[in-house]
């Protein structure tokens, strides 16, 4: 008897799949981007140094680079709606192991625990992304799990205003708190844990009455075979690993031009906003009295560097689905990748060698932000075969992660060496640069990929457009 074929999901569910998916990944955001604005509490009340406050995020890149193989292979064999929920438990419990001391070991121990998570978990999001929304709107999707998502980045920012009794429990004149908005984030990921369960249940209801899209079969690259040397002799031995590493590491180059501009764009855009705060908060100081300025107006300058770092996800919030829309409307995605580029390179020198009011520098980084969400990630759909779709999102995400170990450590130390501070605004400068240097490197990046998506190899990134 021939199968009866079952109808796709309407709109309405896939867009409800998108809300819980978009909502948990915010609780994921949040716990990251939470210590953003604890940077000089950590310093003063701590004891922390500005490499020892870089290792918190350093070592949260050193666990998603040791588990991201391995949970993009994890999400395709076991599943979306399961490697979400396992994820996020993870997330929750890097939170609560972060607040529940001031010591730096345990710390970080919590941020390492984070990262086993939430890489991983963003592996998972993009890929139901992909699994629901391929041949639709797929960017415009990509773009407003982004915006949704990045609300936590901006209200973590914005903590010490909308929080501030968390940071300041005594008042401006009081000692601050380094654990009140550690506890938010620990109920941020309790509600990412509660959205991917009603995810799960989403998917389980669909599979019984849908036709949906495949997120994709097992991957090709089996590491239990590739892996089993037992009996062999060394050579051979070592000739099997090769081979499994080269088959694992299979893509075409126009993936790798995409994952370059990944790894630039974002060793510019997160370990800078790891030190923003601290940044801003001592410019603006500087403009009203530098050391001299009273506790008052230190916690309003506090207040407003969150701000000034909120607006990095608040623009990209507004340009990732306009964005998403022009590149399911024209295409031209490696050419939208090169205008990124040019807008990043001065905005760094701007801020630190310039009084023009941070609006401009901070808003132009988040329209280049907002396109890697909006063109880069779904452009991988297109290139990569749909069957290593979650190794090929894990591998990109896990070299993104090397570049922020590398840059938050490099950009700490810089900060130390250069004595940067309230007391020295000028030792900011030597980041800036370091950041720069990084926005010329991804033009180089989106120039060989449009000369590869325009030629006979091409995947059609340059003209593919949404079907509707």
């Amino acid at each position: 008897m021939t199968e009866i074929a079952r109808p796709e999901p309407s709109r309405i569910y896939r867009w409800m799949v998108l809300l819980f998916v978009a909502v948990a990944m915010g609780g994921n955001y949040y716990i990251y981007d939470s210590i953003n604005p604890l940077e000089r509490i950590f310093i003063d009340k701590l004891g922390f140094s500005a490499t020892a406050f870089g290792w918190l995020n350093s070592s949260y890149s050193v666990a998603a680079v040791a588990t991201l193989l391995i949970g993009g292979i994890v999400i395709d064999r076991i599943g979306t709606k399961k490697a979400m929920t396992f994820f996020a438990a993870l997330c929750l419990l890097g939170a609560a192991l972060t607040a529940s001391s001031g010591r730096p070991a345990v710390m970080i121990a919590g941020r390492t625990v984070l990262g086993l998570g939430a890489e991983s978990m963003i592996v998972a999001a993009t890929t139901v992304l992909a699994k629901w929304f391929k041949g639709k709107e797929l960017s415009f999707a990509f773009g407003i799990n982004l915006t949704i998502s990045r609300l936590a980045s901006v209200a973590a920012d914005n903590s010490p205003t909308w929080a501030n009794r968390a940071f300041y429990p005594q008042g401006p004149n009081g000692e601050p708190s380094w654990q009140g908005p550690l506890f938010i984030a620990v109920g941020a990921g309790v509600l990412a844990v509660v959205c991917s369960i009603v995810y799960w249940m989403l998917e389980n209801r669909a599979e019984g009455r849908y036709e949906l899209g495949q997120a994709g079969s097992i991957d090709k690259l089996e590491f239990g075979d590739s892996f089993r040397i037992r009996g062999l002799s060394f050579r051979q031995a070592a000739a099997k690993i090769w081979q499994a590493l080269i088959e694992f590491f299979r893509f075409n180059p126009s993936y790798w031009f995409v994952v370059g501009l990944c790894f630039t764009f974002y060793s510019a855009i997160f370990p800078f906003r790891t030190f923003a705060i601290d940044l801003f908060t001592n410019k603006i100081l500087a403009v009203h009295g530098g050391v001299t300025a009273s506790d008052a107006i230190r916690v309003l300058a506090h207040e407003r560097a969150g701000f000034f770092n909120s607006l990095l996800p608040l623009s990209a919030m507004i340009a990732t689905p306009l964005f998403g829309l022009l590149a399911d409307k024209i295409g031209k995605r490696a050419f939208l990748m090169m205008f990124g580029s040019v807008l990043l390179m001065p905005v760094y020198l701007m801020m630190g060698y310039t009084n023009i009011s941070l609006y401009v520098p901070v808003c132009m980084m988040g329209i280049a932000f907002s396109l890697i969400p909006a063109v880069l990630w779904p452009s991988v759909a297109y290139i990569v075969d749909q069957n290593r779709l979650g190794t090929a999102y894990a591998l990109m995400t896990l070299i993104q992660q090397i570049g922020f170990f590398i840059l938050n450590l490099l950009i700490g130390k810089a900060n130390d060496y250069a004595h940067a501070g309230l007391d020295n605004p000028a030792g900011y400068g030597l980041g800036m640069w370091i950041f720069s240097v990084l926005g010329f490197v991804g033009l180089a990046f989106a120039i060989l990929l449009r000369v590869r998506e325009t030629g006979p190899h091409g995947h059609g990134l340059e003209t593919i457009t949404a079907k509707g």
